[in-house]
């Protein structure tokens, strides 16, 4: 159990800082939104704390090559892996496989707010 604390803990972290994000309790377990829509994922499965998010099919397909992952339960054929989070060493690979699900869920105008406001300071304006 304390794994899956510590797993739901980080999991949490990554994703509550990405822009308009919120933590909801879906089908009785943590999942993380952007607006009204679902990036990730988190459950108990077979004793094991797995982490759900989605991928390009492309991507997906590859990616369940690696014993860590594989495809979702129910929604696999749409993209989505699931991840035995119980073992990981580097919490950066998971951090970027989260900010891929979030990019392929968020709306152009949240994923603007992850982008920052554009560089103004490269911009030359006249004086009138």
């Amino acid at each position: 159990m304390a794994k899956s604390t510590t797993a739901l803990k980080k999991i949490r972290q990554i994703c509550l800082s990405l822009p308009d994000t919120k933590e909801t309790l879906t089908w009785g377990h943590p999942h993380f939104r952007v607006g009204d829509k679902i990036f990730a994922g988190f459950g108990d499965e077979h004793g094991k704390p797995v982490l759900g998010f989605k991928m390009e099919m492309e991507i997906a397909s590859v990616i369940i090559d690696d014993p860590r992952f594989w495809r979702a339960p129910y929604v696999g054929h749409k993209g989505w892996v699931s991840m035995d989070v119980s073992h990981v060493k580097n919490w950066g690979e998971v951090r970027a496989l989260l900010l891929e699900s979030y990019r392929l869920i968020a709306p152009k105008r949240t994923l603007a707010k992850l982008e920052g406001p554009p560089n103004r300071s490269t911009r030359k304006t006249k004086k009138k």
